[in-house]
């Protein structure tokens, strides 16, 4: 057959809840030309060389709804956006994302389709998507593909752009509990809720961790002080300033004896049961250039341990394993760590891999001097050679951890002063009070790392994301504060700045997005259309902003999403049905519904959805709310606003010349029609009906019923304007 090709025409990342999905998606133009004359099964081979290549397809389970199904669908005739669609999540998948919806949809256009895909990382599914497309063009043309490489550089852009294991913990458990999150930076600073309500994460470190217990705990000399002077047990020992002065203090203490960096981490520059002079001066020439000084402790006979203290309380802990080879007679030590321990699948020097690899460094030699051996040396067979006393630490045994060892690592981080710590502990037996074995705390760590508990070597993972989440966030505190999003075709740059004057009122500090621009109180920051993505996340990242509300213009929601995952009140003002948006291929009345029930669909189960009665399409998706529904309408009696009221809902409506809210059979008169304003008479509905939506996003959020009349009255009122107001603001409220 002739060259075909599949090309893309444009990419458009849908960074927030959007027409597709909750979670952010790339949604891709894609124009499949003459081949749409060519499906997959009038393609000799595409079939077995697709499947050849990616035997995985087979778990994709497609509209057939079973294993196999998208492999069904190609083999009986599908077409190339179809096909791209998987390949692209089937890629990201072999590259560690996986999972994730997956869509192909046509236009009206003869070959051009949407293919949507699951976006974990924009650069990553815009990688996936190129390769994918070269992918299947090979096995379209019969060329050879490359397929381990695709997917390797795929796989190391996603370990580039992918958070930590501990902050992704994190993350995944704040989700458990339908906490927001926002990544603040390509490493691992993380943002949870929104507003006054935000706490920020950095891997183990919260915005409660203190930076002057970060600064005691790497300060050794001075933890152990501290620790010391509130009754926890440590291990005997002082500061040295010399070789000489380090061989004093082991022999003042008692043999053997730890030479350690008095300010160093992750173990590096100690050294542990030093027994003679030799080994003690030669640790601290090493120590001292690992730190800003050396200590020497009393050796504490037993295993290492790691206890994770979250919030006063003791959630996890790990034991350490020494290190060791046994000889073949033929191998040398170095050959013996490679085969015998870093070949272990479980260790690597990335940050999936739960034990580190070993190294033959400066404690490891001399370990290995002890034993009259080097690295190169050849141990005979059978022999077992010590090459690693401490570290190691990831057999979990937090079920064993005796309550006073528990109580006392505890007290330990509460001296220190933080709020997520790591305390070292050695104990010959953890299950046992650290008094009946000379057991002691060593050191209490800042930002401790998490893998060791979330995959032990040993043991049983523990939920030690979920604990960090809960001290942040005690039951019942989601970290939200109220976010109100407005949509229509018409008038909900007036509606979302009456929300924001009657909260503001209610004593809220408000952050308000609009076509207006972007306010943070009565104050307007930016000027211009700020009815997109970028500003609303501005308003949420906000520490001072206590309730929100974001405009959300038919264009924003189709070409970015929303800015937030969901909202406490939902407002649809209205659907002109033939304000369609041909350019992105919104070009019936039932797409462009489709792109405003997306403000219905992220109200969250206990919020609002304030609906337009008097408009068909808008009222027909009050079924899609999770939560309770408002509407708003010029009569009571309308059948949609009867029927509601009669199953005991609430409305919005006009009686007697008056504003009025109903809920079931009672109706309680708010405000007079003059409260509303004089306006031209062609305009008074529409004035109307913002009043009206913007009264029933208040009464929503439990703003008092005098606060609303104040609202309706004082709205543009001399005082009452925003300072710096803009053009736009004029012509939204005239």
């Amino acid at each position: 057959m002739k060259k075909k090709n599949i090309e893309f025409v444009s990419m458009l990342y849908l960074r927030g809840p959007n027409v597709w999905a909750y979670r952010p998606v790339i949604e891709a133009w894609v124009d499949i030309g003459e081949l749409e004359d060519y499906p997959s099964n009038t393609i000799p081979g595409l079939y077995e060389r697709l499947s050849q290549w990616l035997p995985t397809l087979v778990e994709h389970r497609c509209s057939v709804g079973e294993r196999g199904g998208f492999l069904l669908r190609l083999r009986e005739g599908t077409w190339p956006g179809h096909i791209l669609e998987h390949v692209t999540l089937e890629l990201q998948s072999l590259a560690g994302m996986p999972g994730g919806l997956g869509r192909a949809r046509e236009t009206s256009v003869r070959g051009v389709y949407k293919v949507i895909v699951r976006a974990w990382h924009e650069p990553l599914t815009r990688a996936a998507l190129h390769t994918a497309r070269d992918l299947v063009m090979a096995a379209i043309e019969d060329q050879p593909y490359d397929v381990p490489a695709a997917v390797e550089r795929l796989r190391e852009l996603a370990e580039r752009l992918s958070l930590g294991p501990s902050t992704a913990c994190i993350v995944d458990a704040a989700d458990d509990r339908d906490i927001p999150a926002i990544r603040l930076n390509d490493a691992n600073l993380v943002q949870l809720g929104y507003g006054a309500n935000q706490r920020r994460i950095w891997t183990a470190e919260t915005n409660r961790t203190s930076a002057i217990a970060e600064g005691v705990s790497r300060d050794k000399d001075l933890t152990k002080r501290l620790l010391e002077d509130c009754g926890v047990p440590v291990p005997e020992g002082r500061l040295v300033d010399s070789a000489e002065d380090a061989w004093d203090a082991a022999q003042s203490i008692g043999l053997p004896v730890v030479v350690k960096p008095c300010d160093g981490n992750h173990g590096r520059g100690v050294f542990t049961n030093l027994l003679t002079q030799t080994e003690v001066e030669t640790a601290y020439g090493i120590a001292v250039d690992e730190g800003s000084g050396v200590m020497v402790e009393r050796f504490v006979e037993g295993d290492e341990h790691r206890l994770l203290v979250v919030g006063g309380r003791m959630v996890a802990a790990a034991r350490g394993d020494i290190a060791a080879v046994v000889g073949d007679g033929a191998s040398t030590v170095r050959e013996l760590v490679e085969s015998q321990i870093n070949s272990d699948p479980r260790r690597g020097r990335d940050e999936e891999s739960p034990l580190n690899p070993i190294r033959l460094d400066s404690a490891a030699r001399l370990e290995l001097a002890r034993q009259g051996l080097e690295g190169d040396s050849v141990p005979p067979a059978g022999k077992t050679v010590l090459i690693q006393r401490n570290g190691n630490v990831s057999i979990d045994v937090t079920a064993a951890v005796h309550p006073s060892i528990a109580r006392t690592v505890a007290l330990a981080a509460k001296v220190v002063g933080l709020d997520i710590a790591g305390v070292d502990l050695v104990a010959r037996d953890i299950s046992a009070p650290l008094a009946e074995q000379r057991g002691a705390v060593v050191e209490v760590n800042a930002g401790p790392g998490l893998l060791m508990h979330l995959k032990p070597a040993g043991g049983t993972p523990q939920p030690v994301g979920q604990a960090i989440v809960d001290h942040l966030f005690p039951p019942g505190d989601s970290g939200r504060i109220p976010v109100v999003g407005v949509s229509g075709s018409r008038g909900k740059t007036a509606v979302a700045l009456r929300v924001a004057h009657m909260l503001q009122l209610a004593g809220r500090y408000v952050g308000a997005a609009s076509s207006a621009g972007l306010m943070l109180g009565r104050r307007y920051v930016e000027t211009g259309d700020c009815a997109n993505w970028q500003s609303g996340q501005r308003i949420l990242l906000n520490r001072a902003v206590q309730a929100a509300v974001i405009e959300n213009s038919l264009r924003a929601i189709v070409t970015e999403g929303l800015a937030y995952d969901r909202c406490a009140v939902g407002v649809v003002t209205n659907l002109d049905a033939g304000a369609l948006l041909p350019q992105y291929y919104i070009e019936t009345p039932e797409q462009l519904t489709n792109v405003l029930r997306t403000q219905v669909d992220v109200v969250l189960p206990d919020g609002v959805a304030v609906l337009n009665a008097d408009d068909p399409l808008v009222c027909e998706m009050a079924p899609l709310c999770d939560g309770t529904v408002v509407f708003f309408g010029m009569s009571l009696a309308a059948p949609a606003v009867a029927a509601h009221l009669v199953a005991g809902g609430r409305a919005v409506s006009l009686r007697d010349g008056h504003i009025v809210l109903a809920q079931g059979a009672e109706v309680t008169e708010l405000a007079p029609l003059a409260a509303a304003g004089a306006v031209p008479e062609a305009e008074s509905a529409a004035r109307l009906y913002e009043i009206l939506a913007a009264t029933g996003a208040a009464w929503s959020l439990g703003v008092s019923p005098e606060l609303m009349c104040a609202g309706i009255e004082t709205y543009g009122a001399q005082g009452a304007e925003p300072i710096a107001a803009t053009p736009a603001l004029a012509e939204a409220r005239a």
